[in-house]
């Protein structure tokens, strides 16, 4: 099993406008982009799971904002395989009333509304139609 992934979105608790967080290199998942060959994986939960706390805190630092800014959405479960091994993927969100613009435009990602991923990978635009059913419950 490879290093696990997160998406990283933002729900308005007014409005409920959600948007997910669209890194540097271009994909939703994150840290880093995913293999160019990578699949959804199988909807069976992987036999060992990681929790995500390492990569909210990772994250936290990476766009510096103050620990707690991020919490996992613990009922989500997905996994991308790519030459046969299998990448967990973790739901996070922003804790705060309004995304973190500033903080994340400094780190040249930025916030994007369901219809602007269009031009994702295929693989992402799955794991993002999960992510956002999930979010609505």
């Amino acid at each position: 099993m490879s290093e696990p992934r997160l998406i990283l979105y933002h729900k308005h608790g007014t409005s409920a406008r959600t948007r997910f967080l669209r890194l540097a290199h271009g994909g939703v998942c994150g840290p880093d982009a995913l293999p160019a060959g990578a699949e959804l994986g199988a909807d069976e939960a992987p036999a060992v799971l990681t929790h995500p706390a390492m990569l909210l805190r990772a994250a936290e630092e990476r766009f510096h904002l103050p620990r707690g800014s991020l919490e996992p959405d613990g009922g989500f479960r997905c996994s991308v395989s790519d030459d046969g091994e299998t990448t967990e993927v973790h739901l996070a969100h922003f804790t705060a009333i309004d995304p973190p613009f500033a903080a994340v435009d400094a780190e040249g990602a930025c916030f994007i509304d369901l219809t602007q991923a269009r031009g994702l990978p295929a693989v992402e635009l799955a794991l993002l139609r999960r992510a956002y059913e999930h979010v609505l419950g």
